[in-house]
């Protein structure tokens, strides 16, 4: 290669991010406790059932059942998660109309697994400039242990990240000790060791680059932005002035003495860069690699703090703010139509869910062959019949015929069916009829399944009732 010719890339420079105290790191750590309370202890959470397993939260492939406290969703359900995704889009949209990559900074999994690997490597290394020096140090055994401590802390981590994923798909007590002694599926093995290799990978070893160039979000972010969009800003006119920043020194360490030579705020300390987990400097512009964490504000803001400046000098603003046009407007025509839609869909949701039928019923019709012709004239028809209760006591239903006159519903020896508490049951019903009995060749009929109950309502299946030509 040319040494005129472009790199297609750079180089990545190992990043060494450093603490600091505030209102947002306070929040993100709030949210850290709380997302890693929910995930870690949630499989183990009872959750009393009079039928099924006690566990609160439970996805059972073997039962085709997901159990989420009260909730028991079925394979019919599915359309659910459809809602649920869409939900969670317009959520992503409406926020980041808001408050730009917010998500970033202080929900996504590669955001808060990474903090907690960067917490890591401080507890057992030190702060940055103590890691810096580790980094740059000849291998001795001071840099052997401190790095294969903090390795195996990741490890350590990362395990148990993929083994509680493998504890939501059974009984956590019992597959904890079944993998232990090696008797759990081949699954739960390779579900395990994939989680822990990622996420070692993607919190420990990739970091920043995770955000930079494979997370797709960071791509179409800008789509959903607007200038009243509220992203992590620097005020360059009250930092920089008119002579640019510049360091604290004999005559300009005062407001008054810096704004006498022209200098802004920016006492180019850089310790906004230093916090920042993907190394950017906010001071120029908003950047793709920007997650909207916020720890840069609170970086200058600890530093204003100190100087007994104004805080503000990198916050959260606008586009139209910084232009000194407006204030931002949060209610706006697109936020609405974001609100709009997440408000329905999350309504539709909750109906479809407080609407959930007691029990399931399905009829299809066994077309090899679509017809019989009996002995004594009649036409036989046969239909595979699906039915599954929901609910946690058993029910009986009767089946009956409506819209075939004269035609009979055959069960075999299933006159009545009884469905214990979560029990799928599938069946075969003949439905018998002299064809001059028939409008026409095919002709529709209703299936009705009746529980004995009259506090459970009566589902009906339509189909159709097929007999050769006359």
């Amino acid at each position: 290669m040319s040494e005129h010719q472009a790199k297609l890339y750079a180089s990545r420079t190992n990043i060494f991010p450093r603490s600091v105290k505030g209102v947002f790191r306070n929040i993100k750590t709030a949210i850290l406790v709380l997302a890693y309370g929910i995930y870690f202890l949630l499989p183990w959470l009872r959750w009393e059932r009079e039928n099924g397993p006690s566990q609160a939260v439970l996805f059972d492939l073997v039962g085709r059942k997901f159990y989420l406290f009260d909730l028991v969703v079925h394979p019919q359900d599915i359309f659910w998660l459809a809602g649920i995704l869409i939900i969670f889009a317009y959520l992503l949209f409406f926020v980041t109309g808001l408050a730009g990559r917010v998500f970033c900074g202080y929900f996504c999994f590669q955001t808060l697994w990474t903090d907690v690997f960067i917490y890591i490597e401080y507890w057992v290394q030190g702060e940055r400039p103590a890691r810096i020096r580790l980094a740059k140090q000849n291998w001795n055994l001071e840099k052997i242990r401190k790095l294969s401590i903090t390795h195996l802390l990741w490890l350590m981590v990362a395990f148990s990240t993929g083994m509680t994923f493998v504890l939501y798909w059974g009984d956590a007590p019992s597959l904890l000790v079944d993998f232990m002694r090696g008797e759990a599926p081949f699954a739960a093995y390779a579900t395990a060791f994939f989680l822990t290799a990622t996420t070692y990978v993607m919190a420990g070893i990739a970091r920043e680059q995770v955000c930079t160039y494979m997370c797709p979000y960071s791509r179409f972010q800008s789509v959903m932005f607007d200038k009243d969009t509220l992203i992590v800003s620097y005020d360059a006119l009250r930092g920089e002035a008119r002579e640019g920043r510049h360091k604290l020194g004999a005559g300009c360490k005062t407001e008054e003495e810096r704004a006498q030579q022209g200098y802004g705020d920016c006492i180019d300390c850089g310790y906004c860069v230093q916090v920042c987990p993907t190394g950017i400097d906010i001071r120029n512009g908003l950047q793709i690699q920007c997650v909207s964490c916020a720890l840069c504000i609170d970086a200058c803001n600890t530093i204003m703090d100190s100087m007994g400046w104004r805080r503000g000098l990198v916050g959260y603003t606008s586009e139209q703010a910084q232009k000194g046009k407006a204030k931002p407007r949060l209610i706006r025509p697109k936020v609405l139509g974001y609100a709009s839609v997440l408000v329905l869909a999350i309504g539709l949701l909750v109906w479809s869910i407080r609407q959930q039928a007691p029990f399931d019923l399905s009829v299809s019709q066994v077309r090899q062959p679509i017809f019989v012709r009996l002995s004594d004239g009649r036409v036989q028809n046969s239909y595979e019949i699906k039915i599954n209760n929901k609910m946690s006591r058993p029910i009986e239903l009767s089946f009956s015929l409506q819209g075939l006159e004269g035609a009979e519903l055959d069960m075999g020896a299933f006159e009545q069916i009884r469905l214990e508490p979560q029990q799928r049951l599938r069946l075969t019903g003949r439905v018998k009829m002299h064809p001059s009995g028939l409008a026409r060749q095919n002709q529709s009929f209703v299936i009705v399944a009746a529980p004995q109950s009259a506090e459970l309502p009566t589902l009906q299946y339509s189909s159709a009732f097929y007999a050769p030509k006359s």
